[in-house]
């Protein structure tokens, strides 16, 4: 049996405590989505209004921008453009300078089965990158629903050629941090560590009371988390035990 490794009982106090403002940096409605910008030394923030933020580490709205009636979940940010991922449609890309979008649907067979990704219902919740590939976490309240679509993307094809089968439902948020990939479980109030060489979870965190939706690293010992409930919540890793 599977043996996880869990933060110290002092730890789990501590994040007992997380749902006070002491650890709310921002207030922006349904967030649903986060990344960080190494070039900017910000970050970007998605809501399901159709909406982003931009903003800095201390929580101070730089910006905003409405994008029009999408549901936006995942968010990546790159030096040149936004990934968005809308629920039920398919991805946006936005270029940072000009504001200029692109909206693309693409196939998702796979096996010569066709995925149930994009869905209104239990659609992409969660997005991450690395290169050309991109990792898009599916929505499902059941565990054995739940899974994330690996996908070959460059600007000539878009093709799944992995799925990860980890067995947590609703999956709301993800990252890649370290070369491991890091979900938040809406449902279940965990933040997980996946590591793909191994193909298996290797590290739970239970967070507080909360509507998680998206998860980022800021390379400098941060966590930021998107709150569907209305905020951005900061911790420090050492918070979190990793």
């Amino acid at each position: 049996m599977m043996k996880y490794l869990f933060i110290t009982l002092f730890a789990l106090v501590s994040l007992s405590c997380g749902k006070d403002a002491s650890h709310r940096i921002a207030k922006i409605p349904e967030a649903s989505g986060i990344s960080y910008c190494t070039d900017s030394d910000t970050l970007v923030v998605a809501n399901d209004e159709g909406r982003y933020y931009e903003i800095s580490r201390d929580g101070d709205i730089l910006n905003k921008k409405k994008l029009g009636k999408y549901d936006l979940e995942g968010v990546v940010c790159t030096d040149k453009k936004f990934i968005f991922a809308i629920e039920d449609e398919g991805l946006l890309f936005v270029k940072r300078k000009t504001g200029k979008k692109k909206k693309v649907a693409f196939n998702t067979d796979y096996h010569t089965k066709k995925l149930p990704l994009f869905d209104k219902k239990d659609g992409v919740e969660g997005l991450a990158k690395n290169g050309d590939t991109l990792y898009l976490a599916k929505q499902a309240k059941k565990k054995n629903d739940s899974f994330i679509a690996v996908v070959h993307f460059d600007r000539y094809h878009q093709k799944v050629i992995d799925l990860i089968k980890h067995k947590v439902p609703d999956t709301a948020g993800l990252t890649m941090h370290n070369g491991l990939l890091y979900m938040v479980s809406d449902k279940k109030d965990l933040l997980i560590q996946y590591d793909m060489k191994k193909k298996k979870i290797t590290y739970k965190v239970k967070l507080p009371k909360a509507a998680q939706e998206g998860i980022a690293f800021d390379g400098k010992g941060f966590v930021y988390i998107a709150d569907d409930d209305g905020y951005v919540l900061k911790y420090s890793e050492k918070d979190l035990g990793l």
